[in-house]
């Protein structure tokens, strides 16, 4: 029985549309730089938020019915939600889902019933997914909610919790291994500190690296080939945690050994209460080869929390799409980590808000790809540099030069001319003309 009978398959219209359930920008099958916007642009359904979240905050209770005609808590709203789950990414065309292991069935009070539950409810996916194209974009372990982790899971100070988060973190990887997850996140949501003053930092890194080590392994073993990432985040609910902002976690990765099996799965949200821009996060990703997958949301710059807000600056989705053309691409996709507003409550909410969060990414697609072939951009950037391509500036840069050699260069000169102008104005300007014209 149909969950969402009201809603037919969403269809694209074009921009001059005024209907609330048609894609304007999103053409599941138009071809830019060479390969279908589907391509481009992977989108996935976040389990916890869509079919989860029912609009409750830390001052008021639900607002929306996320039950599915089934009692929640029970392994019936498991399967419902299931079903509502797949209704709702065929009728939008959505290939992907990503999923906390507790986001799909109730957790018991003993892990043997829990992961029995888990295998019930993986294996009605997998009958659900027969005859579909719809995928495990990635899974992950909650290790945060439960309040056995108030310290942490890798960082936890008790060796039996830690125990238990390998274990979450061994179903976790069995469950995506089976329904074909081509990625496996770690977000730390509770790996950091809230005083030094009770904080062995070192140590807690280690163990946080050892089960990420530990996952790898077993990963494997199981014959998982995709990417594993770490989900940047500098605050909230820790006051300071330890995959602060893409370059701390990189730099974690390297220190330990893990950068070759890892890379990034950037959050919009997570970069902007980081102090950076969303590009930012994803161009440092991106020169140290660690640009993996994206949570497409937003957040608001007047409230200073984790908002999850589903995307709608075309600024950002455009410079967000300019970094991933620019890089070839994701190993991963576009999670829309996005709930609806507290007052957005209706089953056609829902499906508006998935509407926008696509049509946005889509039309950031479509006009950064109009700024590679524009060239205005790239050509600014390869002018600024032009004086590193003489005989010095070459030999700088292949290290066939020292500094008595580059002093003397400099008594001879003088003094240097200002560099050229950066022409920051614009290169806006440039932007604005392509995204308005």
């Amino acid at each position: 029985m149909s969950k969402f009978p009201e809603i037919n398959r969403i269809p694209y219209e074009g921009p001059q549309s005024k209907n609330p359930l048609a894609f304007r920008y999103y053409d599941a099958d138009r071809v830019i730089m060479g390969k279908k916007m589907s391509e481009h642009l992977p989108f996935a359904m976040a389990w916890w938020h869509n079919l989860g979240a029912a609009g409750t905050d830390m001052f008021g209770r639900d607002t929306a019915d996320k039950s599915f005609g089934a009692q929640p808590g029970t392994m019936e709203h498991a399967k419902a939600k299931v079903d509502a789950g797949f209704e709702f990414m065929e009728k939008l065309g959505i290939k992907y889902f990503c999923f906390h292991d507790v986001d799909l069935v109730p957790e018991a009070d003993d892990i043997k019933e829990t992961n029995r539950r888990l295998d019930e409810i993986s294996d009605y996916i997998l009958e659900m997914m027969q005859g579909t194209d719809i995928r495990c974009l990635w899974g992950t372990a909650n290790m945060f909610s439960n309040p056995r982790f108030m310290n942490g899971a890798g960082s936890t100070n008790s060796v039996d919790v830690f125990a238990f988060a390998a274990a979450q973190v061994k179903k976790a990887l069995d469950l995506t291994v089976k329904l074909g997850g081509r990625g496996y996140v770690f977000w730390g949501g509770r790996e950091g500190y809230e005083t030094l003053l009770n904080t062995d930092m070192k140590f807690e890194q280690e163990n946080i690296a050892k089960l990420m080590h530990m996952a790898v392994d077993y990963g494997r073993s199981i014959g998982f080939t995709g990417d594993f990432y770490i989900e940047p985040k500098p605050k909230e609910p820790m006051k300071h945690q330890y995959d602060f902002d893409a370059a701390t976690a990189i730099g974690f990765l390297k220190q330990y050994g893990l950068d070759k099996d890892f890379k990034m799965n950037i959050e919009a949200n997570h970069a902007t209460l980081a102090g950076h821009t969303f590009q930012h996060d994803l161009r440092v990703s991106a020169i140290n080869g660690m640009l993996g997958s994206i949570d497409a949301n937003q957040g608001d710059p007047l409230l200073g929390w984790d908002t999850d807000e589903f995307p709608f600056n075309v600024y950002d989705a455009t410079l967000c799409m300019y970094e991933v053309l620019k890089s070839g691409g994701l190993t991963g996709g576009f999670n829309f980590d996005s709930k609806n507003r507290r007052p957005s409550y209706t089953v056609e909410d829902m499906f508006y808000a998935y509407i926008l969060g696509m049509d946005t990414f889509a039309l950031g697609l479509i006009k950064a790809a109009e700024l590679i072939e524009d060239g205005r951009l790239d050509q600014f950037v390869e002018e600024k540099y032009a004086s590193w391509k003489g005989e010095l500036g070459q030999k700088i840069r292949n290290g066939e030069t020292n500094l008595a050699e580059l002093a003397a260069y400099a008594d001879e000169m003088g003094k240097p001319e200002l560099p050229g102008s950066g022409r920051q104005e614009y290169l806006e300007t440039v932007l604005n003309s392509v995204l308005f014209k």
